[in-house]
Order: structure tokens, then sequence, then C-alpha cells
């Protein structure tokens, strides 16, 4: 599986960015994610999605403010960022996992198998 993203960039405080996750490859995903890493910082989770019903999952700080979508057509993820924050800034990662224990800990960064190189975002005050 091949993963890249897309559409970071700099917006400030109160803006929106979508990001995108194209796929790849073998895209029979049990679960995708977004997880996000700031400058001197653990990667943390952001929020997933799991293939079967399409359930998607936040992590506190992003929920009323971000949404996660797919286009199953496309093969691609999405990440609507609404009310940007500059304690948002960091660097976003998408994901996959394959494995069927995969969406039983999606918040956790081993459950993912594939990971996308990462896109920028900054938001400034």
């Amino acid at each position: 599986v091949q993963l890249q993203a897309s559409g970071g960039g700099w917006v400030q405080a109160g803006e929106s960015l979508r990001l995108s996750c194209a796929a790849s490859g073998r895209t029979s995903y049990v679960v995708m994610g977004w997880f996000r890493q700031a400058p001197g910082q653990e990667r943390e989770f952001v929020g997933a999605i799991k293939r079967r019903g399409g359930s998607t999952f936040y992590a506190d700080f992003v929920k009323g403010r971000f949404t996660i979508s797919r286009d199953n057509a496309k093969n691609t993820l999405y990440l609507l960022m609404n009310s940007l924050k500059p304690e948002d800034t960091a660097v976003y990662y998408c994901a996959a996992g394959l494995r069927s224990d995969s969406g039983a800990y999606f918040d956790r960064s081993p459950s993912y198998d594939y990971w996308g190189p990462g896109t920028q975002v900054t938001v400034s005050s």
C-alpha cells in the first residue's frame, strides 16, 4: 500500500484546510487513520475511520472541528479541519491498518502497517 497525503499549508487561526490521502496498491484496509506530530512532541492520534460501516473516531482535542471522510471509488481519505488553532500546527500523517486487530486499537500507531510521508500544517495566530 502506498499512501500520499496532500493539502497541507499555512493558514491563520480560525481558517480551514482539507487534507487528502490517496491510497494505491492493496487498498483493503481495516482502518485508516490520521496522526500528527508537532516539533519536539510525540506523534498523536487525530482520528480514524473503519472500512466496515464507516465508523469514525476522533481525539478529544479535535472533536467538533475535524471530520474524516472517504471516497472509496477514488481510494482517498480526507481530513477536513475547521476552526484551526495554532496548537494544531504539526506534520499530519495518514496511515492504513490491514490486520484484523487494527480496528480494535485504532488510536495506536502500532495498529497501522503503512504510513504516508506526511504533510505540514501551520496555523498562525
